[in-house]
């Protein structure tokens, strides 16, 4: 395997995993894993404005990383072009 094949599957893998865990992390309704860490971190509901303006963040980081490096594996390596 080519080693730049290697590092965007690398990538890939890590940003989606990535993704999924910062998507289960935001709240609905009050009642997220976020809302259980500001409540013990922060007793107002500004604390808990900042996790989740923070938690957005780092969602929609992820969210472009997983889509370029999608990207990047269809540029680079079309349909059957990567040989066992």
């Amino acid at each position: 395997m080519n080693p730049l094949l290697i590092l965007v599957l690398i990538v890939w893998a890590v940003s989606g995993v990535g993704l999924i865990v910062f998507v289960l992390l935001h709240s609905g309704k009050g009642t997220g894993v976020s809302d259980m860490i500001a409540s013990s971190l922060y007793s107002t509901q500004t604390g808990t404005n900042i996790i989740e303006k923070n938690l957005d963040r780092i969602t929609i980081i992820f969210a472009i990383v997983f889509m370029l490096s999608l990207l990047a594996l269809m540029l680079l390596y079309p349909q059957g072009t990567i040989s066992r």
